[in-house]
């Protein structure tokens, strides 16, 4: 059965005059924006997870959804429907890219050895779909957080035997996101944190942590995947601490494993939220460290404190997210994922397109923006201006390396250096920011 969304035309521009709900306003993947067309620019994929797997519950209540391949029949004919479905959607909303877990796309069996039978059988289907319909895998990915096995984390878990097993795991879908030619490979450890200290051996669990990077990274160069390896930052939720809190953290912690040259981030919005960041820090100081790899875009309720994972619909919340991409590169072998759902009372087939609608025009709005933001060059100029003064005489004092704090505190002494203060003129630089808008 793969008629779900057979009242659903392909989805197209027709430019912000149009009043048809199921097309696109701004979002014309052909224009040409800095140099390249929004379609390269941004690269965008939809999730198989919260788009085709998740069923509409929340902590208070159950499935509302009814998908035709959520039903009680076979498991793996059930995998195949949903994949054919996917792949309609997919043609039809014109992501150029798709992201999934393991499990998204496939049952577990009654051992790892039918798991992986089962896995690898969606694998098969999946390929000739993507050899017929030329969409592409941004990135793969392990579901290593929601079997209960995985209640006290992966690879910090207190237990070797579950920390083999997701070594297992991440091997396979590392196999078939090459396979399938995925551009990227992320680790998200959903439950790598403790819930209390009283019983966790911290020390013990980021050695294990380390030791699993290793292992990845080792296993790509022996397969020969040339993607990315990527982290993504996660907050507390569900756990009270996690190891991977936000982009300073992660960073951290691949620089004491050695492997800054190895791994980079996926950074995602809500996820920035959570962290007390926004998603321009996040990004920013990314880039900053040359770490930024791909994103997931979506958004929190600041009403609400867990993620959320709504789709974007301000342009104000991106512009300077975007900015810091846009002018510095890009996104290379990264995109953007909506890692973001419909509400559990959007029941409908259209609903799915109304949100990925609004989430790529709201994106493309944006980029028409930053576009002007970067040509006029307000902000660069405002701070290079700003920080002037390290290119003069006493900046580079400071930085010569036989300078010594002894020697500045005489300098200070001798100069008679009293700091005058100047303003950062915030609110300034935030009316320009609207204006853009």
């Amino acid at each position: 059965m793969q008629d779900y969304f057979k009242n659903i035309p392909e989805i197209k521009f027709e430019g912000e005059n149009s009043d048809n709900p199921l097309a696109f306003k701004f979002y014309d993947e052909n224009k040409t924006i800095l140099g390249k067309s929004m379609k390269e620019h941004f690269r965008f994929a939809t999730c198989y997870w919260h788009t085709f797997t998740w069923p509409g519950l929340d902590p208070f209540g159950g499935q509302t959804f009814e998908r035709p391949w959520m039903g009680n029949a076979d498991p793996i004919k059930m995998a195949e429907q949903k994949l054919n479905c996917a792949f309609d959607f997919f043609t039809k909303i014109k992501t150029p890219f798709f992201c999934f877990h393991d499990r998204d796309i496939a049952p577990e069996g009654s051992n790892y050895k039918e798991t992986q039978k089962n896995f690898m059988h969606i694998i098969d289907l999946m390929e000739y779909k993507i050899e017929e319909t030329g969409m592409k895998l941004l990135w793969g990915t392990a579901n290593a957080f929601s079997h209960k096995r995985y209640m006290s984390g992966a690879s910090t878990n207190p237990d070797p035997e579950v920390f083999a097993y997701k070594a297992a795991q991440v091997k396979d879908c590392m196999d078939a996101t090459l396979r399938l030619g995925g551009q990227n490979y992320v680790l998200w450890g959903g439950r790598e944190g403790y819930e209390t200290i009283l019983n966790t051996d911290m020390s013990k669990e980021m050695d294990n942590l380390k030791r699993f990077l290793e292992l990845v990274v080792n296993y790509k160069h022996k397969i020969g995947f040339k993607g990315q390896i990527l982290i993504e930052p996660k907050p507390h939720e569900p756990t009270k601490h996690q190891y991977d809190f936000d982009s300073a953290a992660c960073l951290a912690f691949i620089r004491k494993a050695g492997l800054e040259g190895e791994i980079k981030l996926n950074i995602e919005a809500n996820h920035a939220t959570l962290s007390g960041h926004n998603y321009e820090h996040e990004i920013a100081y990314a880039i900053a460290n040359d770490a930024l790899g791909s994103l997931d875009i979506n958004r929190g309720d600041t009403l609400i404190g867990w993620d959320t994972d709504q789709f974007p619909n301000n342009p104000a919340d991106l512009i300077m997210a975007f900015y810091f991409i846009f002018s510095n590169g890009g996104l290379g072998n990264g995109g953007l994922n909506f890692d973001a759902k419909i509400r559990r009372q959007s029941i409908d087939p259209e609903d799915l397109f109304y949100a990925h609608i609004g989430g790529m025009d709201v994106c493309a709005k944006t980029l028409v923006a930053v576009e002007k933001l970067i040509d006029d060059n307000v902000i660069p100029k405002f701070i290079k201006d700003r920080y002037s003064d390290w290119d003069g005489e006493l900046g580079k004092y400071i930085h010569n390396k036989d300078s010594s704090l002894d020697s500045i505190h005489q300098r200070v002494i001798d100069n008679d250096i009293d700091p005058k203060t100047r303003s950062g003129r915030q609110e300034y630089l935030e009316n320009i920011i609207n204006k853009y808008l």
